[in-house]
């Protein structure tokens, strides 16, 4: 990687380009300060993406990370079509780094979302494709995988800076016991868990890819039963 692109951190212009696209969520206003967006949103975090996936494969080999739109990095336009907020465009950087041969959102990953003064990090499916919905059902009540699953998320939550998302379904599903010990879990229809926090100062800085990694490294677990989950899917099993 050429000496120019190593992320070095993203920078304040960085969080005032964000704070001021939330103020003034227009066309001509992004169009105004589109160089601004290219040279302290998209170039620190193309060079995040790199440094950070190169990160990840210390523990994840097959980690995916390519700092391209619609890869790793999230479009910025907002899909407003059924939408009743018409504001064209997000006011957050997403980058995503996956495992796995399906679409990116299909798969377990590494999420790293910014929206000042907030940063969130967090490793899952954000929600289940349709297909997955019985293998994950019935990994969750299988005795063993089950009982891992639980563990996992118990000791997660040990740690009280995470919390457990995608709980969705108000009762279990037609065709699973109620009291089985893991029913809780039958209720998501998507499974993450992650931390929320201000921005620290590791931020804008390079330290910011050993930041992000150290919040992580609890997750690995989770995002390892996850793939487990839906290669067992792959396999029919």
């Amino acid at each position: 990687m050429p000496e120019q692109q190593k992320f070095q951190g993203f920078s304040r212009e960085t969080v005032k380009f964000l704070s001021g696209l939330k103020k003034n969520n227009t066309k001509k206003w992004f169009q105004d300060h589109k160089q601004d967006y290219e040279t302290f949103v998209m170039q620190p975090a193309r060079a995040f993406v790199m440094a950070m996936g190169e990160k990840l494969r210390t523990r994840v080999p097959d980690i995916v990370a390519v700092p391209k739109i619609n890869k790793s990095l999230f479009r910025i336009n907002r899909d407003t079509r059924f939408s009743p907020d018409k504001s064209p465009y997000k006011t957050n950087i997403g980058i995503f780094f996956w495992e796995g041969n399906r679409p990116r959102m299909e798969c377990s990953g590494f999420y790293f979302h910014l929206e000042p003064p907030i940063l969130m990090l967090g490793i899952g499916i954000y929600m289940f494709p349709k297909y997955l919905f019985d293998t994950y059902r019935n990994s969750v009540v299988n005795a063993k995988h089950g009982k891992d699953l639980a563990e996992i998320v118990a000791i997660i939550k040990k740690k009280k800076e995470y919390q457990i998302g995608g709980k969705h379904y108000k009762r279990v599903p037609t065709g699973f016991d109620p009291s089985h010990p893991h029913a809780d879990l039958l209720l998501h229809n998507g499974l993450h868990m992650g931390v929320e926090l201000s921005i620290p100062e590791e931020f804008y800085s390079k330290k910011l890819v050993n930041y992000c990694w150290r919040k992580f490294q609890p997750l690995l677990p989770l995002h390892s039963w996850l793939v487990a989950m839906t290669r067992r899917y792959r396999k029919g099993l």
